[in-house]
């Protein structure tokens, strides 16, 4: 992308699909499972079959570009374009107030939020490359390996505004300048407290091995969301397999998205949610529901959920603009004030009494592991659970 803000583009064709997913009920949530066959790899390896996007003996970004600034420019720019198309893992009583706040900001461009769970929306980005469809614009995920595989692709363009440079710690970004965290949340423990009495809670994982819980727990999949899969290889690498081998004798509900199972646990339909996002458990609480969080003693999972901006964008003015709000710090204190997230932004302040990262054991985030491991973490996970 050059550094001119005006970006012209030709007419690009797009097939449209419906990738909202809402979350399905027991019935119908483990179809997600099997990936239509398709492994991780194998839908990279066949999306640059089909259309390559970097020639043989490309220059390969070795340093991030230069930050830049909000422009008016810019600004009008994006309105000639008139719309940017937002795919994201969020759940969409975030996404969806984000996506109007940007509006209200910026009248005459509209945002297009499609949102699904984050390992079906990775497959989706390969898919549509493989096609040569041009639809997306910006995406987020909270499987923070999935940009590593994007990165390697060539499929981000690397953009690093202002704010950015001047507010987000090296380790929150991408070197190159190709991805930036957006967002960091827990997958913790919760429970309803109508069902649970808070001396009967859970401390940590190893607790959820007991008998008195069997049949009352809820968890995610990690072949659907990026966040679960994050958890699961965390786990997985603190207390081993053998730990998921017993935990999977305890009834336990699958369902695809880290962001259905803290409904689940509010509605009263399983008492204790062994992982998701432990955000809307405290927005949930916030908002009357009996429900409580839980940060397990072993540590709680830590996902960090980046944005980036596709190469290919069809609305390119519109991207860099919706970027670069998404990463201010309005923007950012409306994650922390109304979605219950953390920030990576400095100069974002959080609600008295919200318990800091700092005041939380954590257990680490690993996305190379991830990003090399992802295939074999959901066949291993699904034979284990017969999912």
């Amino acid at each position: 992308m050059a550094k001119n803000p005006v970006i012209s583009t030709g007419a690009r064709s797009a097939e449209r699909r419906d990738l909202v997913c809402r979350g399905g009920g027991p019935s119908t949530s483990l179809r997600f499972a099997r990936d239509e066959g398709v492994g991780r790899r194998a839908l990279l390896k066949a999306a640059v079959l089909v259309t390559p996007l970097l020639p043989f003996g490309a220059r390969v970004v070795s340093a991030a570009p230069p930050a830049e600034a909000v422009t008016p420019a810019l600004v009008e720019a994006a309105r000639k374009e008139g719309k940017v198309t937002y795919y994201t893992a969020m759940d969409l009583s975030v996404a969806e107030p984000l996506a109007k706040a940007f509006e209200a900001k910026y009248p005459g461009i509209k945002v297009a939020v499609e949102r699904t769970g984050a390992e079906r929306l990775f497959n989706r980005i390969a898919q549509e490359n493989a096609s040569n469809i041009r639809r997306a614009d910006v995406v987020n995920s909270s499987d923070a390996a999935h940009f590593i595989s994007w990165k390697r692709q060539g499929w981000l363009e690397p953009y690093v505004t202002v704010e950015i440079a001047e507010n987000v710690p090296a380790a929150e970004r991408d070197p190159d300048g190709s991805f930036t965290n957006q967002r960091t949340h827990l997958s913790a423990i919760a429970y309803n407290t109508s069902l649970i009495k808070p001396e009967d809670a859970p401390k940590g994982f190893i607790d959820l091995l007991d008998p008195k819980y069997a049949g009352k727990l809820v968890k995610g999949h990690p072949g659907y969301s990026g966040t679960i899969m994050t958890a699961t290889q965390q786990t997985a690498r603190e207390l081993g397999w053998g730990y998921f081998e017993k935990l999977a004798k305890q009834r336990v509900m699958q369902l695809q998205s880290a962001t259905d199972t803290p409904k689940k646990i509010a509605l009263g339909e399983r008492a204790i949610m062994v992982d998701g996002a432990g955000y809307l458990v405290i927005q949930g609480k916030e908002k009357g529901e009996p429900v409580e969080i839980v940060y397990p003693t072993e540590g709680t999972p830590l996902a960090t959920s980046p944005s980036a901006i596709l190469k290919a964008a069809p609305n390119p003015n519109a991207a860099r603009l919706f970027f670069s709000w998404m990463h201010s710090r309005e923007a950012q204190q409306l994650l922390v004030d109304a979605a219950r997230q953390y920030s990576p932004h400095s100069q974002t302040v959080e609600k008295p009494g919200v318990r800091k990262l700092t005041e939380i054991k954590l257990m680490k985030e690993d996305p190379a592991t991830v990003e090399r491991t992802a295939d074999e973490i959901k066949t291993r996970y699904a034979k284990i659970f017969g999912v």
